[in-house]
């Protein structure tokens, strides 16, 4: 049998409860919890970024019952701190990915630019004109705003954070920033209710949920794709078997109707047969793709 653990577990989110990370986080702890003998419970720890969080993990036992539920931000510490408590590929075992989440460019209706192509001009032809608004400095949203303007032939305009999406909306509703990326799942009512105008979605292909909204790639800009997304990792010296069982509970827990059928909603893209190395393989493909942008773009932790 699996060494699975057993005993009280705890997923650590190192970001607020109640936020994006940690409702999926939540759903996902009490339906795993079902397959294995350990009972998750959610516990948020906040600080730092995710440094905060993310150090407590590193440092826990390595017994499985201590699981960091993390994204993108694990990806760009390197990147982004001079020096970290901790290595964020040594040592942490990524043990199962979730899914991912992709992003809609939104405008504001007054704006000029009503497609992306005239956006890219826009942008063009006024280098460093344009304000965007993103919900952090460093955060997915910031990240795949950058790897737009990079892409898009090193297009010119001003960052302006906010602390999360909510913060940057009453903005660009009212054109004090014209533009800004968002999670789908953020941005579609906006879209749904003719208040901003999309321009594109991140994806490869077009979306069931939003079939006329044309892609990044559609929109001119060659290769474009981008999403944050959810991983589930343990302290690296975890026992193999004891992995092993803790990836066979969340691919088990996100074959559930209940957690799909949830997830659907927050427009993320489930991952139901990630393994540990296909994990892996996905975490350092994410930190060879956002490393140069975060360095390119001379973004730095707050």
């Amino acid at each position: 049998a699996l060494a699975a653990p057993s005993g009280p577990g705890r997923i650590i989110v190192p970001s607020a409860s109640g936020g994006p990370t940690d409702i999926p986080a939540r759903l996902i702890a009490e339906e795993m919890s079902k397959f294995l003998p350990a009972r998750f419970v959610v516990e948020n720890r906040t600080g730092s970024g995710v440094v905060i969080g993310t150090d407590l993990v590193s440092k826990a036992p390595k017994d499985g019952q201590t699981i960091l539920y993390t994204t993108i931000a694990h990806a760009c510490l390197r990147a982004m701190f001079d020096r970290l408590p901790f290595d964020p590929v040594t040592d942490f075992t990524p043990t199962a990915v979730i899914g991912q989440i992709p992003m809609i460019m939104l405008g504001n209706r007054d704006f000029p630019a009503r497609t992306l192509p005239e956006l890219i001009d826009l942008l063009r032809r006024n280098p460093g004109r344009y304000d965007y608004a993103s919900s952090g400095n460093g955060g997915a949203v910031h990240l795949a705003s950058e790897l737009f303007l990079h892409m898009a032939g090193g297009l010119k305009a001003n960052h302006i954070p906010f602390r999360g999406s909510s913060a940057a909306m009453p903005e660009v509703l009212s054109g004090r920033i014209p533009i800004m990326l968002d999670v789908a799942a953020a941005a579609l009512p906006y879209m749904q209710r003719g208040e901003l105008r999309a321009l594109a979605i991140s994806t490869q292909q077009r979306m069931p949920y939003a079939p006329d909204l044309p892609t990044f790639i559609e929109g001119g800009v060659a290769g474009y794709e981008a999403y944050t997304w959810h991983m589930a990792m343990v302290p690296s010296g975890t026992p193999a078997e004891t992995v092993q069982a803790i990836n066979a509970a969340f691919n088990r827990a996100l074959t559930q109707d209940a957690v799909k059928n949830r997830l659907a909603e927050l427009t993320m893209e489930v991952t139901t047969n990630s393994t540990p190395e296909s994990a892996a393989r996905f975490l350092a493909a994410e930190m060879a793709k956002w490393e140069p942008i975060i360095r390119t773009a001379g973004i730095r932790a707050n």
